[in-house]
């Protein structure tokens, strides 16, 4: 059995998500090492992600690095992740999920018990996401926006640091890093009312097309239950033609009686009202065009 390269960015939540994938490879007997590559999201860091070119700039690199061989599979954050694959190369299978949840992470001098969120008026709430910036102008009209780049913990700092009052991290990534937020006032979202970015809180594992041997090693990775419920999400997105900066929420869950719950939110652009949706069915058959229906 080959020895496994896998394609990583550098950042400490991209790191921790390769080093589990190496766990979950030695589990079935197979050894793997890492490879660090640089992206255009890794290399620009003073701009906003509306500002970046294109819809991959998470992966491209990782994924030019696949298909030259010099990697066999990467590993991404599949709310990163654009809905089409480039030509050659495969989503082999999806993780565990984590709380896919939003959290506000409030500094101690900004909480005011009266309002929304406990967020004091006026506050100034750091995040570059257009989803999030729809959802929470939605909620709080009078809070002021301000981009925000950087990995996890650089975010943190710089709420601590006083450059924002609060700031909108998704939950799974403070939680896989064990990060000490305890000096913060943390507001966990419910992501059926602060919708969830589709398949957020997923890793995906991404192969060759052709590279029959590694693409049979992940699907023993795979978690079927999980992929039900991200396909019918992306496929909203997809349907929307969105990358994973639209201001699109897309948040799915499958009962124990196999009947599928969505809630959607979406905005034309972060500063236009945003309508939201909710529909049951008891099949993922054209589920994702009756939320479009819906929602456009």
């Amino acid at each position: 059995m080959k020895k496994i390269t896998i394609g990583t960015r550098g950042s400490k939540l991209a790191l921790w998500q390769a080093y589990y994938t190496q766990r979950q490879l030695a589990e079935i007997g197979v050894e793997a090492e890492l490879k660090i590559i640089k992206t255009q999201g890794d290399k620009i860091q003073h701009l906003g992600f509306d500002k970046l070119e294109g819809k991959g700039f998470f992966t491209k690199e990782i994924e030019d690095a696949l298909l030259l061989g010099e990697v066999d599979m990467a590993v991404h954050s599949m709310k990163d992740m654009p809905t089409t694959q480039p030509d050659g190369l495969v989503l082999a299978g999806v993780s565990y999920r984590d709380n896919p949840a939003d959290w506000l992470l409030i500094r101690k001098e900004s909480l005011a018990n009266e309002q929304l969120f406990n967020l004091k008026e006026k506050a100034i709430v750091g995040t570059s996401s257009a989803r999030r910036k729809a959802q929470m102008m939605d909620f709080r009209a009078d809070i002021e926006l301000k981009d925000i780049r950087g990995n996890v913990p650089t975010r943190v700092e710089k709420l601590r640091n006083g450059d924002f009052d609060a700031i909108i991290l998704a939950g799974a990534g403070i939680s896989r890093l064990e990060l000490d937020v305890s000096d913060l006032t943390a507001v966990k979202f419910n992501p059926k009312e602060f919708t969830a970015a589709p398949a957020q809180g997923v890793l995906t594992f991404q192969c060759c097309e052709n590279d029959l041997e590694t693409r049979r090693l992940v699907k023993q990775l795979h978690h079927p239950e999980v992929a039900a419920v991200t396909n019918v999400e992306r496929k909203i997105l997809k349907l929307f033609g969105g990358g994973c900066h639209m201001p699109l929420g897309a948040y799915c869950e499958q009962d124990k009686n196999g009947n599928y719950h969505v809630w959607a939110a979406f905005a034309e652009t972060w500063d236009k009202p945003v309508k939201r949706v909710r529909l049951s069915s008891s099949t993922s058959f054209n589920l994702a065009e009756s939320v479009i229906e819906k929602l456009t």
